[in-house]
């Protein structure tokens, strides 16, 4: 089920501000009313540490099922603050504190307090997300505002919504704190939370790496340069120029906007923007695209880094489905997508350390050369993509075999193997792929989601525009319109001129 985004429900700060909290008083409870804003202290001070991961892991039935809960009185888990300075620290219960902000703003994800937070550019995805949990609330629960309505008018409230805001004046949440420094606060933080509601490898990695550059691009692609800026400690120039490669390279990795089932060829290169797998591809691309594994990488404190890091993946991603003069306008749906639509991530990270390969080796024009014959095996043996992945793993863990699947039919296409024959010579080189088997197949006599998918991208394929050039797939981010007579040699812009061509192929391969 979809998450939803509660993330600007709660600001972060740096955890490093003067003053942590010692001996004093400090509330034990806390009222839902404090946390309305704009009529709350308390809400006003609240903060998440900078390094806290999105608050976006529960479900429209989990943050319903909790709103009950508080409402019912059941027994719900303490909060843990820390106090420094002004500010309130969430050391943990993030998301339980946030499903109650969200319920008494009437914010899941596309309210002002979000909207403002994402610049007023929050996502489709989002917003269709968010509208379903407020109506999944209202409807199980009842919403905060008429909750209030039940008491400012009691004879004419509906006798259940007052009997339950009624108990609001009583009901609370329970409140702990942790007392000390920064440094114990932020030790609590990473024990508390790698218990209850393990953080991921990738989490755990871009809260350790925080400072460095390729933690902060990752955070300023994952939401297009707007949400919490990691980047503000920097110049305003430097800011801004963070802000627009961010955005540009979000585009171009997720528009079109993935829609399933799938129905279209336009695709978007990396799948959806807006799921549990968008940070680990998208820092798993960061990571590649500037070969962090095979450096020691320093704090950032100018931004500078942050900024080439940020050119370097621009670079790399333009190779792939745009408009830009060096876009090979790679089809997402051979390349990146399985024959039943789902996205490979594996497979784009494979073709990453293509890319950079044909880079070093001058290789372009050699592809281009076979492109129409490899793009042809590559959705013949699709089916090959999954069963590298189910031996090896997904994403960054199963892509360098992968990549060597990909090389070996490169190979076998540059020694003109005959296509009949490359099955064969893939089996033998790489025992474990299974010719015959393509996956399990549904019983039932109805086509499922994934089935019509695949019955549709078959037959689109079939049609789709090629490039006059080289043969290959054209998707629609990446057209080029070439003159066939050239323009030196007096062809004039006329549509009888005209062919359609990937970027590459105009701009380079052609001449």
């Amino acid at each position: 089920m979809a998450k939803v985004n509660l993330d600007a429900l709660i600001q972060r700060e740096d955890f490093t501000v003067d003053g942590g909290a010692g001996a004093q008083n400090l509330a034990d409870k806390l009222k839902v009313s404090e946390l309305v804003k704009g009529e709350s202290f308390f809400y006003s001070s609240l903060r998440k540490p900078d390094f806290q991961r999105e608050t976006s892991d529960w479900d429209k039935g989990k943050i319903t099922s909790f709103v009950k809960s508080f409402i019912d009185g059941d027994l719900i888990p303490s909060i843990i603050l820390w106090q420094a300075g002004q500010y309130t620290f969430v050391i943990d219960g993030a998301h339980r504190l946030s499903a109650l902000i969200a319920w008494v703003n009437g914010d899941y994800g596309d309210g002002f307090i979000s909207q403002s937070f994402f610049n007023h550019e929050v996502d489709s995805e989002q917003k269709k997300v968010a509208d379903q949990t407020r109506r999944h609330v209202d409807r199980e629960v009842g919403s905060y505002s008429s909750f209030m309505s039940a008491i400012r008018d009691p004879e004419n409230a509906n006798p259940r919504v007052l009997a339950n805001a009624n108990k609001l004046g009583f009901l609370s949440l329970q409140l702990q704190w942790v007392t000390g420094s920064a440094e114990k606060a932020e030790n609590s933080f990473f024990t508390i939370n790698q218990k209850a509601t393990p953080i991921s490898d990738t989490e755990i990695s871009l809260l350790k790496a925080r400072k460095k550059p390729y933690a902060m691009a990752s955070r300023a692609i994952l939401r297009s340069g707007a949400g919490h800026k990691y980047w503000d400690v920097f110049s305003p120039e430097i800011q801004s120029e963070v802000e627009r490669l961010a955005k540009e390279i979000n585009e171009n990795l997720f528009t079109p906007e993935m829609k399933t089932p799938v129905k279209t060829l336009d695709l978007p290169l990396a799948g959806k923007g807006y799921s549990s797998r968008t940070l680990p591809l998208i820092f798993d691309l960061v990571k590649l695209a500037n070969d962090v594994s095979e450096k020691e990488v320093s704090e950032d404190a100018d931004g500078k880094e942050t900024i080439q890091y940020l050119k370097n993946v621009n670079k790399v991603v333009r190779r792939f489905t745009t408009t830009h003069p060096s876009s090979l306008g790679l089809h997402p749906a051979v390349y990146f997508y399985s024959e039943k639509g789902r996205y490979q991530p594996t497979a784009f990270m494979a073709w990453i350390e293509i890319i950079k390969d044909f880079e070093n080796k001058k290789f372009f024009k050699k592809f281009t050369d076979i492109r129409q014959k490899l793009e042809s095996i590559l959705i013949q043996y699709k089916y090959f993509t999954n069963q590298v992945t189910i031996k090896y793993g997904s994403g960054i863990k199963g892509y360098l075999q992968l990549k060597e699947v990909y090389e070996k039919i490169m190979e076998l296409v540059l020694a003109e193997i005959d296509v009949v024959e490359i099955g064969g010579k893939l089996k033998s080189a790489f025992p474990y792929l299974n010719i015959e088997f393509r996956g399990d197949q549904p019983q039932s006599k109805d086509f499922n989601e994934n089935t019509k998918a695949e019955v549709f991208l078959t037959t689109a394929l079939k049609s789709a525009n090629r490039c006059n050039i080289c043969g290959g797939y054209i998707h629609v981010k990446s057209i080029s319109i070439d003159h066939i007579d050239r323009k030196q040699d007096g062809g004039v812009g006329v549509a009888d001129n005209g062919q359609l061509t990937h970027p590459y192929c105009n701009t380079t391969y052609k001449n």
